[in-house]
């Protein structure tokens, strides 16, 4: 008779499994649907409505920022994965960097990657590119022209990198269980875990023409986790039972490593703005901005910022096909 229903049990789960996932294409060409629908949404820390609290005071002051660039941020850590999947802290500093400066309203120039501009400033200088359609197939187009001054310089560059991760700098936690005597009897277990790690960083602003350090900055931010569990065994009926159950929560490191280079950078930049402190941000609209947002900047290339504006960009429901019955209306 058990055999019976372990036997039922393993084909209700057959059957179940081939629900979900089958050699056979769908409707819509696929085998199976991915799950998961939560929307795209911003990526702030504590320090982002700051970072763009600066951008509207420099607007309303009719302030000129200095044009802004990002060298190499690198991990100097040297933690890697145990398993040798790959490092431990991210390797992205620099562009975490550039959008915190973008949220500030700092003028970025590129220095990071500029492989495209020098391969077509190669072939421009060869006479090969062309901005203007051919007039016939066979006709040449006029080709760019390289004038000189057309490339904008930077004011000051930022350079630094990930210094410190340390691990278990505190952790405590308890394991506690207890029961019957008997061993057919209802046993229990009840333990917990905390633990504290830290990253530490340190950035400095640099003066592109001199080459003098103007800025200097050193962050370390905590990050701590915990673990939870419960669990339960005992004899009913003759049957065994053993019920499990824990929870746990790391806060993320990546995103540790966002908030300090994002308070760093508001600290760089109220110093650039002459700003004098947090107080200045109850005089400022940050609605005003509306190139402006805690998604970065941009700089628009129609006049439509009444409805396409810094402020959209940070709406999750904007422009999904599950959410926006605009969208989704036209399909």
């Amino acid at each position: 008779m058990r055999i019976k229903r372990a036997l039922g049990g393993l084909s209700a789960a057959a059957l179940l499994l081939s629900a979900c996932a089958t050699p056979v294409a769908g409707p819509r060409g696929n085998y199976a649907s991915p799950i998961g629908s939560a929307p795209v949404t911003a990526n702030p820390t504590p320090y982002s409505t700051a970072l763009v609290c600066l951008a509207a005071y420099a607007r309303q002051a009719n302030l000129t920022a200095p044009r802004i660039a990002v060298g190499r941020i690198a991990d100097y850590t040297g933690k890697t994965e145990s398993d040798g999947s790959g490092r431990k802290i991210t390797q992205g500093a620099s562009l975490m960097a550039m959008s915190a400066f973008a949220k500030a309203g700092m003028p970025l120039v590129e220095r990071f990657d500029t492989s495209v501009s020098e391969l077509e400033l190669k072939y421009a200088n060869n006479k090969l590119i062309s901005d203007t359609p051919r007039p016939a197939p066979d006709a040449p187009a006029e080709y760019r022209r390289i004038l000189a001054g057309q490339v904008p310089g930077s004011d000051f560059y930022i350079a630094g990198g990930l210094t410190e991760l340390n691990f278990n700098i505190r952790s405590s936690g308890f394991d506690v269980a207890g029961g019957d005597p008997d061993p057919q009897d209802l046993k229990g277990r009840l333990g917990g875990r905390l633990f504290v790690m830290n990253i530490g960083m340190d950035l400095r602003l640099i003066n592109t023409r001199t080459l003098e350090v103007v800025d200097v900055i050193s962050y370390q931010k905590q990050v701590i986790g915990r673990e939870v569990g419960i669990g339960l065994f005992d004899f009913l009926g003759g049957n065994v039972f053993d019920v499990s159950a824990g929870t746990g929560a790391l806060e993320p490191m990546q995103l540790a490593v966002r908030s300090l280079i994002e308070r760093a950078v508001v600290e760089m930049t109220a110093n650039l703005y002459g700003m004098p402190g947090p107080q200045a941000c109850l005089t400022s609209d940050p609605l005003s901005g509306s190139t402006v947002g805690l998604t970065g900047a941009y700089v628009p290339a129609y006049n439509n910022l009444g409805t396409n504006n810094a402020q959209t960009r940070q709406d999750p429901n904007r422009w999904n096909v599950d959410r926006d019955s605009a969208v989704r209306g036209r399909y």
